[in-house]
């Protein structure tokens, strides 16, 4: 049996879901939300080097190491908002993130 395309595409839609999955279900925990985000991401990089290999083309691996890039800056960014949030509350509560406007 060979893997192909469609194998692929399953594993990227299962990643996918239970990225979704993790947002909706899990809407207290700022890290989890922010792990969900990167599930996403990787399923999405798997669809971009499955279509990139099927079609011959080297574009998909490209656009998925620089969404890996950004993935990165953003897992920084969230991190470092993360630790100011906790130092003025004490607490990663994603309930009270409404008070921070203004």
């Amino acid at each position: 049996m060979e893997i192909g395309l469609v194998h692929y595409l399953i594993v990227g839609a299962a990643l996918f879901t239970l990225g979704v999955l993790g947002i909706f279900i899990n809407r207290k925990n700022v890290i989890v939300i922010l792990m969900s985000i990167e599930l996403i991401l990787l399923a999405i990089n798997v669809n971009f080097v499955a279509f990139s290999i099927f079609t011959n083309t080297i574009a998909g691996q490209v656009f998925a190491l620089l969404v890996l890039t950004v993935a990165a800056a953003e897992s920084a960014i969230g991190l470092a908002i993360m630790v100011v949030y906790f130092r003025n509350r004490g607490t990663l509560a994603v309930e009270d993130v409404n008070l921070m406007k203004g």
